[in-house]
């Protein structure tokens, strides 16, 4: 692994030339998460963000810029700028925006607006097979087949293999999902466009005040699944869920299935961070 001090190191002047970009006059590191390195990069036309992902083809940045471009068709998101790979390290260049303060009413209504796009099936195109959790997007003509099979089961699976999972939590699961398959039996679930990662790291506001979505990592669901992200953390008022209403309305029952969507999430942390969210994923088994 890459220490943060190497980072500077690691993007020599041979290697930042060979960008796509006109001269780079000075280099910033930015906290980008554990997966990518990320920095600031000033040009003499003005700023960029730039993504690196050492020892790894260009195929890394696939789902994120072409995750980019489906949200591009409703919501405002960074340019892609360039993407490739350099000496063996992938990268992605954004553009960067300034940011600002805006309205969480005006982002309730352009999550919505991202919603309303619609594909014939459930999935996407590419994976996402970066990260510690790989997902598969194989594509699927029902909504719960696609979220058992390709989103839960697999969590469920790695929590076995890390001895994040009992047998009790097993049964509790199997009742669960069998209530996921009862609740969404004959319910007419639209394939609407996710952002997938929907938590308050991955919106701003830019300097006018245009809400912004970054770092997707897209699917083709149910728009619940998007929306239950929002609850966990924070970060969502409640003028955020009147502008999701008041543009599309959720329908009856959206409340009862929330738990069934965040469980994904609380899954995905217990896989990540260990037994930090055991009490988080036994509370939601536990409500049946």
């Amino acid at each position: 692994m890459i220490k943060k001090e190497d980072l500077i190191i690691m993007l020599t002047s041979d290697w930042l030339q060979q960008l796509p970009l006109p001269k780079i006059t000075a280099i910033t590191p930015v906290a980008g998460g554990d997966i990518n390195q990320a920095y600031q990069l000033i040009t003499v036309e003005g700023p960029v963000f730039l993504l690196v992902q050492p020892h790894t083809s260009a195929q890394f940045y696939h789902h994120e810029v072409a995750g980019l471009q489906a949200l591009g068709q409703a919501v405002n998101v960074p340019d892609v700028l360039a993407t490739g790979e350099i000496e063996g390290d992938a990268y992605l260049v954004l553009e960067f925006l300034e940011t600002g303060h805006g309205s969480q009413y005006d982002l309730g209504q352009a999550v919505a607006r991202v919603h309303r796009v619609t594909a014939p099936r459930f999935g996407f195109d590419t994976d996402n097979l970066v990260g510690k959790l790989p997902k598969h997007n194989q594509w699927q003509s029902d909504w719960t087949t696609f979220y058992l099979q390709q989103r839960l089961d697999p969590l469920v699976r790695r929590a076995q293999e890390q001895h994040l999972w009992t047998p009790q939590q097993q049964a509790a699961y199997d009742q669960v999902r069998q209530r996921i398959i009862t609740e969404n039996h004959g319910r007419f679930i639209q394939p609407a466009l996710l952002h997938g990662d929907l938590w308050s790291g991955n919106y701003l506001f830019t300097q006018d005040g245009t809400p912004t979505l970054i770092d997707p990592d897209v699917l083709y669901g149910d728009r619940e699944f998007d929306l239950a992200m929002t609850t966990i953390f924070g970060g969502f008022t409640s003028d955020f869920y009147r502008g999701y209403q008041d543009s599309y309305p959720l329908t009856p029952g959206y409340a009862d299935r929330l738990p069934h969507y965040q469980l994904y999430y609380l899954l995905a942390h217990l896989n990540l961070f260990g037994e930090t969210y055991g009490d988080a994923v036994d509370n939601v088994l536990a409500r049946g």
